[in-house]
């Protein structure tokens, strides 16, 4: 059955020598760029978000995501050190699961990847049009937000947007400084991640000698949360889960990296660490230092960070911080897009979509025209959508690719026990399940309306596939063949 057939993995390490990126990436470019990716909108723009679900319980819910982010990192740096190619939790589902179910997780890592990058794009063009705001140079409201997000107006009401320019602006830059180069793209990533490094330790340094206990209480004002409500504990873990989102981009430089069996996993693991313990640090802070009831000032900014540090009397400081979510945010984005052209381009080198997508420049050495075509749809998605519901979408897509790779590992241990593995996943039979019960439980918390956006998402996929993809499936041409020849 096409929706079955499997790929081996040494076909695949032979396919990507077929068309070989430039290897010039090591270890340190690989946290730099994994930090890109995680560190964005998650913790500068949507703990306003999570703060109006959970209120202080927003400190468990950063617990929880990082837990279920740090234990598919681990299953990750495994199967990303066997097959290091392009493609990150596309590829290791063919080599272990079969087409049909890498073809949908390769469409779910659209939302992932596509759909975060626009989300991080509004994130930074709330920053940007408040500080051209302070200074008397404001866009036109209508044009700081899409036409499906709202603004408020002078008089205090509130209407619809219109387009998001400064969003749509930032997206299409970002895409021409991938098309330019990897390694001038890391290069700009690695200024941006010290940046961000920063701002975040400075906040950390100011806010807590502020924290308050008193902040903390109620500490679970919405509860829990129940499945499919998107509320409380568990819908702002399902949420603020996009802050961590990001780490997997680092094993979609596979093919670009030097000895990636080594530098992979540290890149995973590494990144991931790092940005986790900035996390818990900025949301305590946040929390003790300003309160975080839902419907409270801090739930209603779109400049948490700065919001806070602007009340506790350090407004020239909140500004600066402001300037450096404004100058970070694109790494994030840059890393998004480049994850997502990276698996599209696995995709086409399959034949799953059409085969110019995986047309390397000549002089550049990227995928430009497949980076071109993700950069004008995520400048789009930008222009249109808000913050929060871009988000959470991209969650939805994130959490099943993670879930399906997580049972791929665990299948793959079983069914190929002996293949070198230059990192082993501890405690896989206890790690594995973890992961992937806290991945569907994630998922079930995102909300109702976010979960059937991603399974109309999912059936048009599975029409693409079957009245296009499976006929134009380099694999399956190979196999017809080899039964012709018979």
């Amino acid at each position: 059955m096409d929706f079955l057939r499997v790929k081996t993995l040494e076909s695949i390490l032979a396919s990507a020598e077929k068309r070989p990126l430039k290897r010039q990436l090591n270890a340190f470019h690989l946290i730099l760029l994994g930090i890109g990716a995680v560190i964005g909108t998650g913790i500068f723009v949507l703990t306003a978000v999570a703060a109006n679900k959970a209120g202080p319980g927003m400190l468990l819910s950063f617990v929880i995501a990082g837990i279920v982010c740090m234990l598919t990192a681990l299953i990750y740096a495994e199967i990303a050190a066997m097959v290091p190619v392009s493609g990150s939790a596309y590829t290791y589902s063919y080599a272990v699961l079969g087409e049909g179910v890498a073809w949908m997780v390769g469409w779910a890592l659209i939302l992932e990847y596509a759909i975060a990058a626009g989300a991080v794009a509004v994130g930074w063009s709330g920053y940007m049009n408040g500080i051209l705001r302070e200074a008397g140079l404001g866009l036109p409201l209508t044009l700081t937000a899409g036409p499906a997000d709202t603004i408020t107006l002078p008089d205090g009401s509130v209407a619809s947007g219109g387009f998001n320019l400064l969003a749509f602006l930032v997206a299409l830059f970002v895409t021409w400084l991938l098309v330019i180069g990897t390694s001038k793209s890391a290069k700009f990533t690695g200024v941006l991640v010290v940046i961000k490094i920063i701002a975040l330790t400075a906040f950390i340094v100011l806010a807590m000698p502020a924290v308050e206990m008193g902040n903390f209480e109620p500490m679970l004002p919405n509860g829990w949360g129940t499945p499919l409500s998107g509320v409380g504990v568990l819908g702002a873990a399902a949420s603020i889960f996009f802050a961590y989102v990001g780490f997997d981009a680092v094993s979609t430089a596979a093919e670009e990296t030097e000895n990636p069996q080594r530098n992979i996993p540290i890149g995973l693991i590494g990144s991931l660490f790092i940005c986790t313990v900035f996390y818990l640090l900025v949301a305590y802070a946040a929390v003790g230092a300003a309160g975080a009831q839902p419907g409270g000032e801090l739930s209603a900014s779109r400049e948490p960070l700065a919001f806070i540090l602007r009340q506790l009397g350090y407004e020239s400081i909140g500004n600066w911080v402001a300037l450096a979510a404004v100058l970070a945010l694109p790494s994030v984005i840059l890393m998004m897009i480049y994850g997502q052209t990276r698996i599209l381009f696995n995709m086409s080198r399959d034949g799953l979509i059409p085969a110019r997508f995986s047309e390397v420049h000549p002089r550049f050495h990227t995928p430009h025209i497949v980076t071109m075509a993700t950069g004008v749809a995520v400048a789009i998605f930008a222009a249109i959508f808000p913050v929060d519901v871009l988000a959470d979408i991209s969650n939805s897509g994130t959490l099943f690719a993670f879930l399906v790779v997580a049972i791929g590992v665990m299948v793959l241990r079983k069914s190929q026990p002996h293949h070198v593995r230059h990192f082993r996943t501890p405690f896989l039979w206890v790690l594995g399940p973890l992961a992937a019960a806290g991945c569907l439980l994630l998922f079930i918390s995102l909300g109702s309306y976010t979960i059937k956006l991603f399974f109309a998402w999912a059936v048009l996929g599975l029409l693409v596939y079957f009245f296009y993809s499976r006929h134009h499936s380099l694999l399956g041409k190979q196999i017809l063949g080899d039964i012709n020849a018979n």
